[in-house]
């Protein structure tokens, strides 16, 4: 991050500096939160996509890896419907994250469900991975 400098201009120069940075449009920032929790005899992974469809997500196991990826894909247009652009922070990018699957999951069930920009990913484990229980006897 850039370091706090002092300016000497005018207070619309700050104001148009500030409409121009091109820091706020790097890559940390297109990075969605991730939570991955176990529940029984299923992990779930939830990741908050804001502003995609499902159209806009792919998922794909390959080599016990769950690959997600989303891409956003804006009109490159000179003028906004409201007017001229000032600052424009929505425009086309891509994300890419990989998960180890454990083995105990069963790639075949995998379901996935997207809404309100959260999608969900449950990956149930295979049955044989359920902890038995052993009943003690008395002799």
């Amino acid at each position: 991050m850039n370091n706090l400098v002092l300016y000497d201009k005018s207070p619309f120069d700050l104001i148009e500096s500030f409409f121009n940075n091109e820091d706020w449009l790097t890559q940390s920032f297109r990075t969605p939160a991730i939570d991955v929790y176990e529940e029984g005899d299923k992990y779930t992974i939830e990741a908050d996509l804001p502003g995609l469809t499902e159209k806009d997500i792919k998922l794909e196991v390959r080599n016990g890896q769950l690959m997600l990826a989303t891409a956003k894909r804006e009109k490159s247009e000179e003028k906004s419907k409201k007017g001229r652009w000032i600052r424009r922070e929505r425009r086309e990018y891509q994300f890419q994250r990989s998960f180890t699957l454990p083995e105990e999951v069963d790639p075949e069930k995998i379901e996935a469900h997207f809404k309100n920009g959260v999608l969900e990913v449950v990956l149930p484990k295979k049955p044989e991975a359920a902890p038995k229980s052993i009943e003690v006897k008395i002799n």
